[in-house]
C-alpha cells in the first residue's frame, strides 16, 4: 500500500482512537486511585494539582479562538469557556470537589500546592495552542475521546472507595459525562475535515500524542511527590 495515500475518515478516526492506550487512566497513579489505594493526602494532591489544569483550560480555549478565522467554529467553541468560567461551571465545580475532599478553597486557589512538573506540563499545552494554527489546537483537545469512561468510573468508584469524600463534590464528573460527548463530536469533526492528506493525518497523531504526554507527565510529577515521597528539592536543605 502506498504510504502517502491518506486514510479514509473511518481509518483516520480509528488511528486517533487507538492512542487511547496512552491515556492517563493507565498511569499507576490513576490505577491506584481507581483501586481505592490512594491516601487522603494523595487524593487531595491530585485534586489540588489538577486545579491548575482546570483554570488553564479557558485560557487555552481563548488562545484558540484568537487564532480562529472560522466564525462558526468560534460560535460553538466559546461555549467551552463559558462552561469552565461560569459560576456553576467547570472551575467552580472543581473547587467544590476540592472542598469535598477536605481541602481549603483559598489554599487551592492560591496554587501553593501545584508541583513544578505539573505547572510546566500544563503551560506547555497552553503555549502549544497559542502558537499553533487553530485546527491543530482543536486536534490537541481530542484526549476527550477517552474521557467519558474515566468520569463514569470516578462516579461509580469514589463513594465506596473514598467514603470520606462528600458525594456532592462529584458533580464535576457528572456534568462532564454528557458534556464531553458533545465536545468530542465537534472537535473530532473538525479534525477529520481539516487533516486530509497523509502527512496532515500523521501530524494529527503527533499532536494527540503530545497532549497525552502532557497528561501523563502531570501524573509523573504527582507520583514522585505523593507516592515516592520525593517532591521537588526534598533532599535539599536551606543554608
Amino acid at each position: 500500500m502506498n504510504e502517502t495515500v491518506p486514510w479514509s475518515p473511518q481509518e483516520f478516526e480509528a488511528q486517533l482512537r487507538a492512542l487511547g492506550s496512552r491515556y492517563h487512566i493507565h498511569h499507576p497513579y490513576h490505577q491506584r486511585m481507581h483501586a481505592g489505594e490512594l491516601s487522603r493526602e494523595q487524593l487531595q494532591g491530585w485534586v489540588a494539582n489538577r486545579y491548575y489544569y482546570q483554570i488553564c483550560i479557558p485560557r487555552k480555549d481563548a488562545a484558540l479562538l484568537a487564532n480562529c478565522d472560522d466564525r462558526e467554529v468560534r460560535r460553538l467553541w466559546v461555549e467551552r469557556i463559558l462552561e469552565h468560567d461560569g459560576q456553576a461551571g467547570g472551575i467552580e465545580a472543581w473547587l467544590s470537589l476540592a472542598q469535598a475532599c477536605g481541602l481549603d478553597r483559598e489554599t487551592v486557589i492560591s496554587q501553593c500546592m501545584v508541583l513544578p512538573g505539573v505547572r510546566f506540563a500544563v503551560d506547555a499545552y497552553v503555549n502549544f495552542v497559542a502558537r499553533s494554527a487553530w485546527p491543530e489546537a482543536v486536534c490537541s483537545s481530542l484526549t476527550e475521546l477517552f474521557a467519558p469512561s474515566i468520569h463514569q468510573q470516578r462516579i461509580a468508584d469514589w463513594p465506596q472507595k473514598y467514603p470520606w469524600v462528600d458525594p456532592q463534590g462529584l458533580d464535576y464528573f457528572r456534568g462532564r459525562v454528557t458534556r464531553a460527548h458533545a465536545d468530542v463530536e465537534h472537535a473530532l469533526a473538525i479534525t477529520l475535515e481539516h487533516f486530509t492528506s497523509h502527512a496532515q493525518q500523521l501530524r494529527a497523531l503527533q499532536i494527540l500524542r503530545f497532549k497525552l504526554d502532557v497528561l501523563w507527565s502531570m501524573l509523573d510529577a504527582m507520583y514522585m511527590a505523593y507516592v515516592h515521597g520525593m517532591p521537588p528539592y526534598f533532599n535539599v536543605t536551606d543554608a
